[in-house]
């Protein structure tokens, strides 16, 4: 599996720290990256995006020519009414995007998805095709008792 780096990672982060998190009115919009673990579990790769405070309903995903694509929006908490007045908001709000190249050797639509806990995991199988796979050794009789 390809994962696609992103060179401003750092450069987004000072940014955030010295503008303000992306989705604050008057600062910086560039999609966030969200953090994630990959690893390999037997037939398939396992991949896991950290996304606390997220509704299930504000997660997308999105395959396109091998091409994964998961887009959360985390959305300010309702708080209940006009009086509240906030104290800190640290936690970044917005639109946060993470594509992930798919290799050839992967299902792409044998995709699975859970979100607990804050935790969205996605299971994806290894195509048939890329799995390791026996090939029978012939001798030259077999061969020419064929083309008899």
């Amino acid at each position: 599996m390809l994962m696609r780096t992103d060179p401003f990672r750092e450069l987004d982060r000072l940014t955030q720290q010295f503008l303000g998190s992306p989705g604050t009115p008057g600062t910086w919009s560039r999609p966030t990256p969200m953090p994630l673990d990959a690893y390999r579990v037997g037939d398939e790769y396992v991949v896991a995006f950290d996304l606390p405070g997220v509704a299930t309903e504000a997660i997308e995903l999105d395959v396109e020519r091998n091409v994964l694509t998961v887009k959360a929006e985390r959305r300010p908490p309702d708080v209940g009414g006009d009086n509240v007045e906030m104290q800190v908001a640290e936690r970044p709000l917005g639109v946060f995007s993470r594509q992930l190249f798919l290799g050839d050797t992967l299902d792409a639509d044998g995709i699975k998805a859970d979100y607990e806990a804050g935790v969205l995991t996605l299971r994806i199988p290894i195509a048939e095709k890329a799995k390791p796979r026996k090939i029978a050794i012939g001798t030259a009789d077999q061969h020419k008792q064929i083309n008899a």
